[in-house]
């Protein structure tokens, strides 16, 4: 995106570790003077109100109780008519998680919602829903393809192991499972800042 559309970038996660690396990887990019991470809360964001043309989430909001507050802090953050995307896993049809999951190893860490609760809040925090498209077939494909290249050709060095830990063949599998059964989807929402 910087290189392409020469903007700006400000990342932030609630992990030291993660931010760290995220810092030293953009510096090994070459993107050092346009990308730039902070630790910080997404419910406390850590920029004046107005500060940015445009926001993403990328898996995020599973891990968010208080979404209310969280979009809320997206908005006060943009200016008016800055776009918002969103990527997450939501609910999409009946059924209980399996845990652990790539996004939580336990029910206390996730929270998971539907995305006509992520419409109603996004409305309520200043928000207008433009577009919203889930992505489960596509998911599904995705890791009906990864398992046959494992088959093929063995787990990969770097792979998610590395971020998921020990744990992560039955995360995924569980993850898959709940694709597959239409218990949840990920899903893609643009809204534009009121």
């Amino acid at each position: 995106m910087t290189q392409e559309y020469g903007c700006r970038v400000s990342g932030i996660d609630l992990t030291d570790e993660y931010v760290q690396v995220a810092g030293a990887l953009s510096r090994r990019t070459g993107l050092a003077d346009r990308v730039s991470y902070r630790q910080g809360s997404a419910l406390a964001l850590p920029f004046a109100a107005g500060t940015f043309d445009g926001a993403y989430m990328l898996h995020v909001g599973m891990n968010i109780a208080d979404k209310a507050k969280l979009f809320s802090e997206v908005r006060r953050v943009l200016r008016p008519a800055a776009l918002f995307g969103i990527y997450d896993v939501v609910r999409e049809g009946a059924g209980e998680i399996r845990f652990p999951v790539p996004w939580a190893g336990s029910p206390e860490m996730s929270f998971v919602e539907t995305a006509a609760v992520y419409r109603t809040l996004l409305a309520a925090a200043g928000f207008e829903v433009m577009k919203e498209r889930s992505r489960r077939q596509f998911a599904i494909e995705f890791f009906r393809q990864l398992r046959a290249r494992i088959a093929a050709s063995g787990s990969p060095t770097l792979g998610l192991q590395i971020v998921m830990g020990s744990t992560a063949l039955e995360k995924v599998a569980n993850m898959v499972s709940l694709l597959e059964s239409g218990v949840i989807s990920p899903t893609e929402l643009i809204a534009r800042a009121r």
